[in-house]
């Protein structure tokens, strides 16, 4: 079995939900990245002994929050000792509309994933109207409204989102085999 992480910041709690169900679907430990920004030195422990990284942020304006970008800027430790070469990566995002320019967000997690020399996993091609409701083949993306709660995201993008785990782990342990 492989090791998955999902690291995330969730500034409401939309996106943590979602990081909840691609965790369950990857059997992924979570690393939260606070408000400030910043992991402990035992979550950069966790994501260094990981088979498997996935990433998750919410898009505010079109873009990872600016904790995640804190975060993603301390991995240029990671690029340099090349500690996350051929580790399978992924990512995932959630915002308030339908487009909310969530390709912009996972294109910055597939551009850190290819600067730290990782290996991206995009989505099935599955889409049954269910898994994968808004369409995204590049990770997961998830949509509620900006009044809604976190209880008020689709069921069905959670099953996208554990679906994406799933996959995520999959790719991984095929790898490490």
């Amino acid at each position: 079995m492989s090791k998955a992480v999902v690291v995330y910041h969730s500034g409401y709690g939309h996106t943590e939900r979602v990081a909840q169900s691609v965790a369950a679907g990857a059997n992924a430990k979570l690393v939260v990245i606070d408000a400030d920004g910043n992991v402990s030195e035992a979550d950069w422990a966790l994501l260094d002994a990981a088979d498997a990284i996935i990433f998750g942020s919410p898009t505010y304006m079109g873009m990872v929050s600016w904790q995640f970008k804190k975060f993603a800027d301390a991995t240029s430790s990671k690029w340099y000792s090349r500690a996350w070469v051929d580790k399978v990566s992924g990512g995932f995002t959630i915002s308030a509309n339908l487009s909310g320019d969530k390709f912009s967000t996972l294109q910055y997690f597939i551009t850190l994933s290819m600067q730290n020399g990782m290996i991206w996993v995009g989505q099935s091609s599955l889409n049954d109207g269910n898994i994968n409701r808004l369409g995204s083949h590049s990770g997961v993306m998830a949509q509620v409204g900006a009044t809604d709660s976190a209880a008020a995201i689709p069921q069905s993008d959670l099953d996208t989102a554990k679906a994406y785990g799933q996959r995520v782990a999959l790719i991984a342990q095929k790898l490490k085999a």
